[in-house]
Formats: C-alpha cells, structure tokens, sequence
C-alpha cells in the first residue's frame, strides 16, 4: 500500500505562489489593485455648494431648504477591509484528481488572496470546518498571518468516517461571530447536506459574500440539485446576492483572480450609483 505524501510545507507554498503568480498578477494588474482593494463603507466627508455637473442625486435637501441655496454632500470610501475565509475541510477535500487534491488548490487559492489582502495593510482571518467549527484565526494583518491560515489548513489529519458535512453549521457560526461588515469567502465543494441556504443568504445581507467551488462537477450538481428541489443551487446563490467563483482542480489561479477583480468592480460601481440621498 502506497503511504501518503507528505504535507507540503507552507513557507515553500507561499514563496512558490509570490514568485510566480503573484508576479504575473502584478503584470496584468500593472500594480493597480484598487479594484480588488477597496472598502465597503461610503462616509460623509463634506458638504459644498452645488456646482454645474454634479449629480442632483447627492444633493442635501435639508440644508439646501435652511441655507436656501443647493449643497452636496461628498464621500470617501473607506479603504480599510477585513476579509474571512470560511473554510470547509470536511473528508470531501482530501479528493480530487490524480496530481492535484482539492485541500491542496483551496490552499493555494486561500493563501494567494490573503497575501494580496494583507500586504495592502488589509486583515484576514478565518473559521475552519471540519465535523464541526473547530478553529477560529482571528483577523491580522501580514505574511505571518497568511503562514498560520495556510499551516492551519495543510496540517489538518484527514477525516475519518463520521457524519456527513453540514455547511450550515459553518454559515450560522460565521453569522454569530463576524459583526463587522466584512469581505467573506466561502470555500467549499457543497457537497453537502440541505438547509444552507438560508444561512447564506442572511450571511449576504450583512457582508459581501463569495462563493468559490472547488470542484469540477459543480455545475452538474447545480442541475441536479435544481430537479430535486424547488430552488436550486443556482437559484438560492443568485437570489441570495452572492457571487460564485469556479474553481477546478486544474484551473489557473490567475483566471480566478482576475474574474475576482471583475466582480469587485462591478460591485463598486453599483454601490456608488447607490449612494443615499435625504
């Protein structure tokens, strides 16, 4: 019987991945990832006169009425965030194909973002899964922090036998724990047990959620689970307002980034048509 390989060290992995894919990122991205990058809250930040151009929609209403003369309000953008990875490690994840195990590709993508979070000042964390919820790493900032993520994740025993997944169980602990308005990652298979849905989708409401698969079956299992119940895998992420990443075993991490990026700018875009008016 052949024994398993042995784990893979996770200062290698992280150097491997900042040498080489991080590097073509920052050819691509030309060093800009303000797209990626940027915060969640819109602040006051002042009040002027209106001027020819500006958009009626920021107009302050009531202070225009006490001065009797048009303002505006103008906003920053908080550049701060605070991004958890919500990991599911249950026995599912120690398959995959033949060179690459799906623990080993959540890895890589888990400890590529989290550098690119944190060397832009930002903090990550994150809540692994297993049977249960079993290790909450509390958000930091650094390379020091994306090391203890990434140990974390590759020094796990794989699971024996037991119950079966429950990715509700990690959706609800990360519902009552994380209060802050927060970038979340769910990364998972959904191989999975009914009823998470609806802790998703209360997830989304408070933070801004990704959803990355790491399976190649997945949108079969989109299909199917569509057949068997009356809202569907798809269904219940779209109208839970969650993007969804795809992520096969032989996938580019890259392509996966980049479709990140895209995602957040489009996001952007639509929070700043949004802003509040009185």
């Amino acid at each position: 019987m052949q024994s398993p390989p042995p784990p893979r060290n996770p200062e290698a992995v992280l150097r491997r991945l900042e040498w080489t894919v991080m590097r073509r990122l920052d050819g691509l991205l030309h060093g800009d990832y303000r797209t990626l990058f940027r915060g969640f809250g819109l602040d006051l930040a002042d009040l002027r006169e209106y001027q020819y151009g500006d958009d009626v929609r920021h107009i302050d209403w009531n202070v225009t009425a006490r001065l009797l003369t048009p303002y505006v309000r103008e906003y920053h953008e908080d550049r701060e965030i605070t991004a958890w990875f919500l990991l599911d490690l249950s026995r599912s994840v120690d398959f995959g194909s033949r060179e690459v195990k799906k623990r080993e590709l959540s890895a890589d993508f888990v400890a590529l973002l989290a550098r690119l979070l944190t060397r832009h000042g930002n903090r990550v964390g994150a809540i692994l899964y297993g049977l249960e919820v079993d290790n909450v790493i509390v958000p930091r900032s650094g390379r020091r922090q994306v090391l203890a993520i990434l140990h974390a994740m590759m020094t796990r025993p794989p699971l024996a036998a037991g119950k079966g997944t429950d990715l509700g169980t990690l959706l609800k602990s990360a519902f009552n724990f994380i209060h802050r308005r927060s970038l979340l990652f769910l990364v998972s298979d959904f191989i999975s047990a009914p009823g998470w849905e609806q802790p998703v989708r209360q997830l989304a409401q408070r933070h801004e959620l990704v959803v990355d698969t790491h399976d190649g079956r997945f949108r079969q299992r989109f299909m199917d689970a569509a057949q068997r119940r009356e809202a569907g895998l798809r269904t219940a992420l779209r109208d839970a307002g969650v993007d969804a990443l795809e992520l096969a075993t032989d996938a580019d991490l890259v392509d996966t980034v980049l479709r990140f990026a895209d995602l957040r700018k489009r996001k952007r875009a639509v929070r700043v048509h949004e802003l509040p008016v009185a």
